[in-house]
């Protein structure tokens, strides 16, 4: 009898470590490390480390009404301000993460009265006991107890703890969020500011235009009259006065809007914005030195933000797995309890105190868990590729726009030569035609040609500020 009873408790003991082992095991499953690899340097560019992005954009950037868009944008700015709450957020979840790896305590009390009945194993009893009247409980049984309650679990597995770290790593994520949306803010502030003063200087050109072709129209209507062009001069004169108008009107359009859109960014309703529209063309082109790509990986806030959230997901799994292992919870409490008010606070026959230890592991049904382990992983893989990608993206980014200055840079000196060539034609096609050499035909032609490649003069100098203003958002100035 007594072998039986050992092989059964043998049997009843492996089978519990077996069953342990089988609970702990956790599936397979692939994973992806991040490469960090960028090249040495960006194309036809050097290897020095000297970079625009650790420059502050209030020594950037110099025209002070743009200046002052900024400081007020920085402060008003909606999108700034709810990714201010998203990091509140943040930093009070690691509070939360942070509280659930200490033991819990807390202050109870609690009053009751019950009277079992008699077809029960309790009110049985208490009727077996009715002949020896000096052992019976009052009837009904009260209760009161007064005392403090405690519970624990033990962090073995180190998983609340991870836990916390990647909500302290989500935390600075958003922080670096915000840092990224500074970033983009000013940028498009400057780029909306500068477009506004483009359209200025594209407004005063028209102007200026519609006041030559109504000289134009005028004289062409005088040599009309002294039968020396026809009827259809004078229609096609008129026809690009009008045509020249409602260009105006179109350009006061945009700027209406541009205004507007500055505003919002700004934070405020709309009202005018002050600028310069003079300063446009003498406005500085600022160096930029675009440094070593390495440099992206701490300048740019959103690679930092894509690194915190990649350090974050691998915490993710280390808490997932540990979730098939078994889990320690320690609960007690100590405090008085009696059937009546009185005897409460007597000691020490009315203290009590209990203390217990659960530990349970995951055996059956446990898919639920392996689901949640899988997609902690995909999670994991997919922060690793948006990181690489992040990273591939500001090289591409930084490549492309200092490219873009460059060509800009010869594109903006060719049409700079045409535009005084076209104006030196339309102002020789006037005077032939006063002069009855030239057709009439010959002058709208080179009046509108002058007047387009005045404008796409200002739009290259717009961009060749776009371009820089660009560059710096791709190193990751601006934030600081």
């Amino acid at each position: 009898m007594l072998m039986l009873k050992k092989r059964i408790y043998q049997g009843l003991s492996a089978t519990l470590l077996a069953l342990s082992v089988a609970a702990c095991k956790t599936p397979e499953l692939a994973t992806k490390a991040a490469g960090r690899p960028v090249p040495a340097s960006y194309a036809t560019t050097t290897t020095d480390s000297t970079n625009t992005a650790r420059t502050q954009w209030r020594q950037f950037f110099t025209d002070p009404h743009l200046i002052g868009l900024i400081d007020t944008a920085l402060q008003h700015n909606q999108e700034l301000n709810i990714s201010l709450q998203e990091i509140q957020i943040a930093r009070n979840e690691v509070q939360i993460r942070k509280g659930e790896y200490l033991p819990f305590v807390g202050l109870g009390a609690k009053a009751e009265a019950e009277r079992p009945s008699r077809n029960t194993l309790p009110g049985a009893t208490e009727e077996a006991i009715r002949i020896q009247p000096e052992h019976r409980n009052p009837e009904p049984l009260q209760n009161y107890q007064i005392g403090t309650f405690a519970s624990w679990e033990v962090d073995v597995w180190h998983k609340l703890r991870n836990a916390r770290k990647s909500a302290a790593l989500r935390y600075l994520a958003t922080v670096e969020g915000r840092n990224f949306t500074v970033t983009n803010l000013i940028a498009e502030i400057a780029t909306s500011y500068y477009e506004l003063l483009a359209l200025d200087n594209q407004l005063a050109i028209v102007r200026q235009n519609i006041e030559l072709q109504t000289n134009a129209l005028e004289l062409v209507k005088l040599q009309k009259d002294a039968a020396r062009t026809t009827e259809l001069a004078v229609q096609r004169f008129e026809a690009q006065v009008h045509t020249t108008r409602s260009l105006q009107y179109t350009i006061q359009q945009r700027i209406i809007e541009t205004e507007n859109r500055l505003n919002f960014l700004v934070g405020r309703y709309p009202q005018p914005i002050t600028r310069t529209a003079a300063a446009f063309n003498a406005l500085p082109a600022t160096t930029i030195q675009a440094g070593i790509p390495t440099q992206l990986l701490q300048n740019r806030p959103d690679i930092r933000q894509a690194e915190q959230t990649l350090a974050a997901t691998k915490l993710d799994v280390q808490v997932a797995r540990a979730n098939f292992y078994p889990a320690l919870r320690i609960t007690g409490g100590a405090g008085f309890g009696a059937f009546k008010p009185g005897l409460l606070l007597s000691t020490p026959e009315s203290m009590l105190y209990s203390l217990a230890g659960d530990l349970v592991a995951p055996l059956v049904n446990r898919n639920g868990i392996k689901a949640v382990y899988g997609s902690a992983n995909a999670v994991q893989i997919q922060a690793a590729y948006q990181y690489e990608r992040t990273i591939l993206n500001a090289y591409v980014e930084v490549a492309n726009q200092l490219a873009s200055i460059r060509n800009l840079q010869q594109v903006y000196e060719e049409k700079a030569q045409a535009v005084q060539a076209l104006n030196q034609s339309s102002a020789i096609s006037s005077s032939l035609f006063r002069s009855a050499r030239a057709d009439y035909t010959e002058v709208l032609f080179t009046q509108r040609d002058a007047l387009e490649s005045r404008f796409e003069l200002i739009e290259t100098r717009l961009q060749q500020f776009n371009a820089t203003v660009n560059v710096y958002r791709a190193l990751g100035g601006g934030w600081k």
